[in-house]
């Protein structure tokens, strides 16, 4: 197929990611193709909107031509969600995802950048931090489907030359972030601050987890832009780890507010320790996080502050 553009595809441009990257993205000029399932997208310079799904075949034919990059952040579940549902797991994220790769068959000099999860993918092993080798053994089918749609990129990219970068986050928060019951622990966190209600936590609050502010995600993204032939997989984490019960005291510290909790059974979904070793990704980019935890927990705050006001 012709292929003469070198225009940003953002997949899941209504997401956290996706929107966050939207704006960086704008700002410096690029042009942008953003799309998104619901009509929530912020229109920005550069840019177009595209309401649609990525298994939409008739609209990606008319968009790839003009792309270079393409950025998929989209994801229809989280480990809770889709928790005892593995159709609905392979119905709204695998297949659709499938259905795309179908048709980027046809795109090979395309640079697709894979944002799968450094949390669910692992599960649970006795040493950690884990690195990119690691064998994988999820514990939901959320992570179940992140790693399905990781071997069908490895085996994609053989017959048809492409290039497909692999990006395993920990657990993004910052601003601009909604808040969904189940989804988001910070987030989750200071809006039960807010209101003055009771978060509930699964287990004992000892589950260890690392967590990546939103505007570092969306650098390490933006500097694989550049790196067009790119065929690795990397984790992004800090490299610090929190246990549940430490991150609220992290909470109360940080946004000098009370937060409430109550203690709900474990769940078999949930990792006990989320830590990644980032060493490959520190390697390729030379990168390190700039905002620490508690900075970003205080950053978070005063956005939600401006926004409830």
């Amino acid at each position: 197929m012709q292929f003469n553009g070198k225009d940003i595809l953002i997949i899941g441009a209504s997401g956290f990611l996706g929107s966050t990257l939207a704006e960086r993205l704008a700002s410096s000029g690029k042009r942008l193709h953003l799309l998104a399932r619901h009509h929530t997208v912020k229109h920005r310079p550069h840019a177009k909107i595209i309401t649609g799904s990525l298994d939409d075949v008739d609209l990606l034919k008319e968009i790839l031509p003009h792309c270079g990059t393409i950025i998929h952040t989209a994801s229809a579940t989280t480990p809770g969600s889709s928790a005892r549902s593995p159709v609905s797991e392979g119905e709204s994220n695998i297949l659709p995802t499938l259905r795309f790769l179908e048709l980027l068959q046809d795109f090979s000099k395309v640079h697709l950048i894979y944002l799968s999860s450094g949390g669910a993918i692992y599960g649970n092993y006795a040493n950690s931090p884990v690195n990119e080798n690691q064998p994988l053994s999820p514990t939901s089918y959320h992570g179940a489907g992140k790693a399905a749609i990781e071997a069908f990129l490895q085996v994609y990219k053989h017959p048809t030359g492409g290039h497909v970068t692999v990006l395993r986050p920990s657990n993004l928060y910052g601003p601009g972030q909604r808040f969904r019951p189940g989804f988001g622990i910070i987030r989750t966190m200071l809006e039960h601050a807010m209101r003055g209600t009771t978060l509930e936590i699964w287990g004992d609050g000892e589950n260890v987890r690392d967590f990546v502010y939103i505007d570092d995600m969306a650098d390490v993204c933006m500097r694989f832009i550049d790196k067009e032939t790119d065929n690795g997989i990397y984790n992004v984490g800090s490299g610090e780890r929190y246990t549940i019960n430490q991150l609220c005291d992290v909470v109360r510290q940080a946004c000098k507010t009370d937060l409430k909790v109550t203690f709900k059974p474990r769940r078999d979904v949930d990792a006990r320790v989320v830590a990644l070793d980032c060493a490959h990704l520190a390697a390729k980019l030379q990168w390190k996080q700039k905002i620490i935890l508690e900075d970003g927990i205080r950053l978070t705050w005063q956005w939600l502050k401006n926004q409830k006001n």
